[in-house]
């Protein structure tokens, strides 16, 4: 699939110790022709000094936020910055894989499906801590329920799209509602998102994990307005 092109956006707030390690197992992910995009929301732990010196002469775009707005904004810039056939959201932590690219990437490049999540769940044993996988389910649940899709991981990073697809959607929501939002929103375009199993490696809070209680609430809020 060398004469198609995959756009890796990166949202990052606050990664100074993992931003370098990701970034070096993007740039060696076995995808040969790749657009790597990265989005700093207005970091404040020195990333941005990292970012200025040792990532932008390695990376395609860095592309700085003057306020932080959220996980949902910085892929809104990000996303509309992309080139490639492909778009793909890489987290900047650790905790997913870029070396598995090729499963979530190629059924798009094939022509056989519009948008492929990378499920953290799909016929594998559950990973991560009890809470997380129990609102995982039960949110992916009540989106199944509002969107008729078949999903088992509706909140995983590695979400792919074509690339027409994913700029044609208005993404409203700021923080994590991104995730409900954009389930709902390709689902009202009538497009059947497709599932491939994906590896997991999953932080703490104290390791730097962002997502809280009320993002949970907020994302039962995403399901219902916008399937409605």
């Amino acid at each position: 699939m060398s004469d198609k092109k995959l756009s890796i956006v990166i949202p990052c707030y606050n990664e100074k110790d993992s931003i370098m390690d990701i970034l070096e197992k993007v740039k060696a992910a076995p995808i040969e022709n790749k657009e790597i995009i990265v989005v700093d929301d207005m970091s404040k732990d020195g990333t941005r000094e990292i970012l200025k010196e040792k990532v932008e002469p390695i990376v395609d775009k860095v592309i700085y936020h003057e306020q932080n707005t959220g996980k949902g904004g910085a892929l809104r810039t990000g996303f509309m910055a992309a080139t490639g056939d492909v778009v793909i959201i890489q987290d900047a932590d650790m905790e997913y894989d870029p070396n598995e690219y090729p499963l979530v990437v190629n059924p798009i490049f094939e022509g056989k499906a519009e948008v492929v999540y990378g499920s953290r769940f799909l016929n594998q044993k559950a990973k991560g801590y009890l809470m997380n996988r129990l609102a995982n389910k039960g949110l992916t649940f009540l989106s199944n329920c509002r969107t008729h899709q078949k999903l088992t991981d509706m909140e995983t990073c590695y979400k792919a799209f074509k690339r027409e697809i994913i700029q044609s959607i208005d993404i409203e929501e700021q923080r994590f509602g991104f995730e409900p939002e954009i389930t709902a929103k390709i689902s009202k375009k009538g497009i059947k998102i497709q599932e491939v199993p994906i590896s997991y490696y999953p932080r703490s809070n104290e390791e730097g994990k962002k997502i809280g209680i009320s993002d949970g609430f907020r994302a039962l809020h995403c399901i219902w307005y916008y399937s409605k």
